[in-house]
């Protein structure tokens, strides 16, 4: 009898559903929110799937307490929190499903434990949000040093005004307030910690050491991640799947979740990694 880690399911928050003896299915969310971000997503594979929701420590309704500073000070402690849900409901073959960090949080995962892993959903991914020689990220050091100062002297200001930016769609005014409320629900302190870990983070050297199959899903008009970052990454994993989404902005599985579950099911009915 295989022994769960509660303990780890706990601390996470972790919601599991679907087929029990389905491939199992990992949702991971991005910056400011949690599991809640997949409610219009994870439901539509949960009739093939086992799914996996779950909350990084420090966001929802994952245990405060156990959050580290020096364990989250990189995006490496968090790809811990998810190899370490893997092994305590002990899966294999995993497809794992990343929004925006998430997604370069489940390339380190993955990379770390490949044998339980069977492929990558990258949602609006970007492995560096800063400019440098021969790459473009989408904003300049002091852009990020900005948000960063920004985020530090007053973190609801900057999430009332910066959600909006995020989610694009600015004709669905109710899209930004839903990820403001978000923001405005995490403890302030982790969120400037996980920012600077995300806005100054650089995995492009990861991308390289990806072997699965891969999926990227690019949005249009993401100030986020443009159209240069998602090009980038599919140069970078080989063999990996490119889609360009009508979906605007930057949280396609909340402005645009019908779009979204179509690109990730097409992929996986075609890919041969995770076996469907």
């Amino acid at each position: 009898m295989i022994r769960v880690d509660t303990d780890v399911l706990t601390r996470n928050n972790v919601t599991v559903g679907g087929r029990p003896d389905g491939q199992p299915m990992v949702f991971a969310h991005g910056f400011g929110c949690d599991q809640n971000m997949w409610r219009f997503v994870a439901p539509a594979f949960q009739d093939r799937y086992r799914t996996v929701l779950f909350d990084f420590v420090g966001a929802g309704g994952s245990d405060l307490s156990a959050y580290d500073p020096q364990r989250y000070g990189s995006l490496d402690g968090y790809a811990t929190d998810v190899i370490d849900i893997v092994r305590a409901l002990n899966l294999h073959n995993v497809v794992f499903v990343g929004h925006s960090v998430a997604a370069m949080i489940g390339v380190l995962a993955a990379t770390r434990e490949p044998d339980r892993f069977g492929a990558l959903v990258l949602v609006a991914p970007s492995p560096r949000y800063i400019d440098d020689s021969g790459y473009v990220g989408g904003f300049s050091e002091p852009d990020i040093e900005d948000l960063l100062v920004s985020m530090e002297s007053n973190y609801l200001g900057w999430s009332s005004s910066m959600a909006p930016v995020i989610i694009g769609n600015a004709d669905r005014p109710e899209l930004g307030a839903e990820l403001t409320a978000s923001f405005c629900r995490t403890d302030p302190e982790i969120q400037k910690r996980f920012a600077r870990a995300t806005f100054l983070s650089d995995n492009r050297a990861d991308l390289a050491r990806v072997k699965l199959p891969s999926l990227v899903l690019q949005c249009s008009d993401d100030l986020i991640a443009p159209d240069s970052v998602g090009e980038y990454v599919h140069a970078q994993v080989a063999g990996s799947t490119l889609v360009k989404l009508r979906a605007t902005g930057h949280c396609p599985n909340l402005s645009a979740p019908a779009e979204t579950v179509a690109a990730i099911a097409a992929f996986l009915n075609t890919s041969p990694g995770p076996g469907v």
